[in-house]
């Protein structure tokens, strides 16, 4: 009787587990939807805001890189609209996650100032490289309005990045004794 209700329970929980799309359960796992499984476990290991931030900005700037290659392929993808806009939302996603971490390096006191400054660098010239497509990139009307969320984020970004580096204290200098 016991391993009836056993196997029955295993069973049932398979098919619950299967009923679950991918997404759903990546979500209750806390890995956000437009990381992939690497990508949300080097997060997880990295033990500074600043080392986040850098990974943020490889993330970001890896989805600008991947958008660009799509968007300038010869041959397109059948589901090619889908695709870039997966493209930008993940770009948008990690540079809202890299601006958030601002904020807990300001709760833990880090020193993230190299961390801005690259911020950034890589910002204003993603911005720069988004402007670009605003402007009469391929196939603008498939994507403009998550081309327009991207900018908007990297902005918001930035003003972020700018709220710190005044906020934030310069860090402290050694002198030799």
């Amino acid at each position: 009787m016991r391993v009836a209700t056993f196997i029955s329970g295993a069973i049932l929980l398979i098919c619950v587990f299967a009923a679950v799309p991918a997404r759903a359960r990546a979500a209750q796992l806390g890995r956000k939807d437009y990381l992939t499984e690497e990508e949300a476990d080097k997060i997880r290991d990295a033990d500074t805001p600043a080392k986040r931030i850098a990974l943020y900005l490889l993330f970001a700037e890896d989805r600008l890189k991947k958008f660009d290659y799509e968007l300038n392929r010869t041959n397109p993808e059948r589901r090619r609209t889908e695709i870039l806009n997966g493209l930008l939302n993940g770009y948008a996603g990690c540079i809202d996650d890299g601006a958030d971490q601002i904020d807990l390096a300001r709760a833990k006191q880090a020193d993230i100032h190299a961390a801005l400054k690259a911020m950034r660098a890589k910002y204003n010239a993603f911005l720069d490289q988004l402007q670009k497509y605003d402007k009469g990139g391929k196939d603008l009307d498939t994507y403009r309005d998550t081309l327009e969320d991207a900018i908007d984020g990297t902005k918001d970004a930035l003003s972020d990045i700018d709220e710190a580096e005044k906020e934030m204290l310069p860090p402290p200098i050694r002198r030799k004794p």
